[in-house]
């Protein structure tokens, strides 16, 4: 699949067909977020693979009831938990950037998802004390984000984006 066409493609899935990760799938799906790019090539990330069905029900009992992807979590056949540790990226001018970094790798997994005929969906809507002890995520580690991950049982129409127009300025803010 082309770069662009995985880009204008993608979409935030959240019903799966239940159908099995292709095992092969899923080294590429975690080395295309291994490589993404990271401030001072930091790689503050670690991502946690759950296929265990009780700990995928108590991920998304981390998640408030009306969240849209509750019942993604818990019913794909993979989540994938990211997690950073904010103090290997650092604060530079008080920027946070183990959440740009980790944010980086999940998208080029989520790209990668796409291109192997895979649904994702970034869920960041939880209770991250919850979501770290259905994980044992250690201190000072992060849970960051969330996706389910599975073959899509549809794929949604492309939802409403900006024009152009509206988020580009020529060399300053607002000049067209």
């Amino acid at each position: 699949m082309d770069l662009y066409e995985a880009l204008e493609g993608r979409r935030s899935i959240r019903r799966y067909t239940g159908d099995p990760v292709p095992d092969e799938a899923l080294p590429k799906l975690l080395n295309a977020a291994r490589i993404a790019p990271s401030w001072s090539n930091k790689q503050c990330w670690s991502f946690i693979v759950v296929r265990d069905q009780s700990r995928k029900e108590k991920l998304a009992a981390s998640m408030p009831a009306d969240n849209p992807c509750r019942r993604a979590i818990a019913e794909a056949p993979v989540v994938i938990v990211l997690c950073a540790d904010p103090e290997a990226s650092g604060r530079p001018d008080g920027k946070e950037y183990y959440l740009l970094d980790a944010g980086l790798a999940m998208q080029q997994l989520m790209l990668a998802a796409h291109a192997e005929g895979l649904g994702s969906c970034w869920v960041a809507w939880f209770d991250e004390a919850a979501a770290r002890e259905a994980c044992r995520v250690p201190e000072p580690y992060r849970v960051v984000a969330l996706t389910p991950l599975g073959v899509p049982a549809r794929t949604p129409l492309p939802r409403p984006r900006k024009k152009i127009e509206e988020i580009v300025f020529s060399e300053e803010w607002g000049s067209a």
